[in-house]
């Protein structure tokens, strides 16, 4: 049997879900002051993220949503701007036509690898700055996964 909750256990977990979502705006600030610098202000920071999670990969807008976390409106507005931008390129699927799938353009990769040096460049110094090694950082990996995978849980099992 599993030890009940404590006050300052019912702390911590509220604690965690602000500090995801502080981080993740957080690190959308970091990737707007990028683009800033670089002078890149025609795609905003979600629409750089988003680049970046696709890739070098050609998925629908269903499995991009699924695989980066984004709401369903919020997908398709920026899916939408980066199309007419010449950003993402989209086609019919062959097996499916109802189906769009999506992938990078060129132009579209340059911002991709933008965020990418980006995140280079932080490794290089999130340990000296940060504090925060990579033992750590693969612990608090598994830790977000498990949270993930609960609040999934949660939702499709209503435990």
């Amino acid at each position: 049997m599993d030890a009940p909750v404590t006050p300052r256990g019912n702390e911590a977990y509220v604690e965690a879900i602000r500090l995801i979502e502080r981080a993740h705006r957080r690190f959308l600030d970091v990737v707007k002051d990028e683009l800033d610098r670089v002078g890149r202000d025609e795609v905003n920071n979600v629409q750089a993220v988003l680049l970046h999670n696709l890739g070098e990969e050609e998925l629908t807008p269903s499995e991009l949503k699924t695989r980066g976390y984004y709401l369903g409106s919020n997908v398709s507005y920026n899916l939408k701007k980066l199309n007419e931008l010449g950003y993402l390129q989209q086609r019919r699927s062959n097996r499916d036509r109802r189906t769009v799938r999506i992938s990078v353009t060129e132009k579209g990769a340059e911002i991709a690898a933008l965020v990418d040096s980006l995140i280079n460049r932080h490794m290089q110094s999130l340990g000296a700055i940060g504090g925060v090694d990579s033992e750590q950082l693969e612990s608090a990996t598994q830790t977000l996964k498990r949270l993930d995978r609960f609040w999934k849980d949660q939702v499709l099992y209503r435990l």
